[in-house]
């Protein structure tokens, strides 16, 4: 792909009061080549952008636009930020318009669709091929897809992936899972089954996946440990250098041999693998994956696709 790293790309986003949006706003801010066409919000609609967002260009409002007022706004990407089952609308209208904007999907509305690009790019950018609808990853799916990867071939039996988050993942509409005050020395185990990224992992990793997620007080940052049944007894040494070859040009993955940290990834756009533990007989490993949910399992990864999508370095405006 020849990379255009001097032309500017104008970005509208919509529904953007969630913590995600402001991550993005923020992202988007300080890119070389990036710049904000219009942000979309409902609720805060004639407010000046930067009563809410620091440091936001001085004068822009937020607007309140339908699907159609959106297309011809001109911007060369657009981010839709809502909540499940609110994008096929505004998908729709670009779809009609035969418009060329990159539209990119934050939500699971697409990520079971096949005529969507499924951007988690360390695992799939080869099959990138000039595609103008991507849909985003979901922040759990991330780093349980970095856990499994580089042992699918290996696999015997189910992975089982136990899952803590902050509370930031529950997202600003309040509820038991994001009210601080319920989860004061407190861990909520929710949907134990049947949980949509178990099977957004499972479809993509090609494996059956036991999910298992719990909501903790911290704001920000997931931890995933995987237990990965294998075909062939391995030991821990050969496990964590098959991450680290797997992993070995990947600026945004980090391996190393200790169990990593949530806190050590809370607010980057890195995700970190390690543990590697391994069971005596060699036919068990168990993995820890860590990111932060609001960057690399949201916002910095957007970025990511955006830049892909554009012809930019990929990690331009993230590192």
């Amino acid at each position: 792909m020849n990379l255009d790293t001097a032309k500017s790309f104008r970005v509208g986003l919509v529904g953007a009061r969630g913590f995600v949006g402001s991550e993005l706003i923020r992202l988007i801010q300080r890119h070389p080549n990036l710049s904000l066409a219009y942000v979309c919000s409902r609720e805060r609609e004639s407010r000046l952008l930067s009563d809410f967002e620091p440091g936001a260009p001085e004068g822009l409002r937020y607007v309140n636009l339908q699907p159609e007022q959106a297309v011809p706004a001109n911007a060369d990407v657009v981010v839709l930020a809502l909540p499940n089952g609110m994008a096929k609308p505004w998908s729709d209208a670009f779809d009609r318009s035969g418009s060329d904007a990159l539209v990119l999907d934050l939500s699971a509305d697409f990520r079971f669709d096949r005529a969507w690009f499924y951007g988690l790019p360390e695992l799939y950018r080869t099959q990138f091929a000039g595609q103008r609808r991507i849909s985003n990853p979901g922040c759990y799916a991330t780093a349980m897809q970095l856990a499994i990867a580089p042992l699918r071939g290996r696999l015997q039996g189910p992975v089982q992936c136990f899952g803590i988050s902050g509370y930031s993942g529950a997202g600003t509409a309040p509820s038991d899972k994001n009210n601080p005050q319920k989860l004061q020395d407190n861990i909520m185990p929710y949907s134990l089954t049947g949980h949509i990224h178990e099977r957004e992992v499972a479809e993509r990793m090609q494996c059956e996946v036991d999910f298992m997620p719990h909501v903790a007080p911290h704001f920000r940052g997931l931890s995933i440990t995987c237990n990965l049944r294998l075909r062939e007894a391995e030991t821990a040494e050969s496990i964590e250098s098959c991450y680290r070859e797997f992993y070995r040009d990947e600026a945004l993955i980090e391996v190393i041999r200790a169990a990593p940290w949530l806190s050590e990834v809370a607010a980057t756009p890195l995700a970190r693998l390690g543990g590697f533990g391994v069971s005596v007989d060699g036919h068990r490993a168990v993995v820890v994956s860590v990111l932060d949910n609001l960057l690399k399992g949201a916002a910095s990864q957007a970025l990511q696709n955006i830049n892909l999508g554009l012809g930019l370095p990929e990690t331009r405006g993230i590192l």
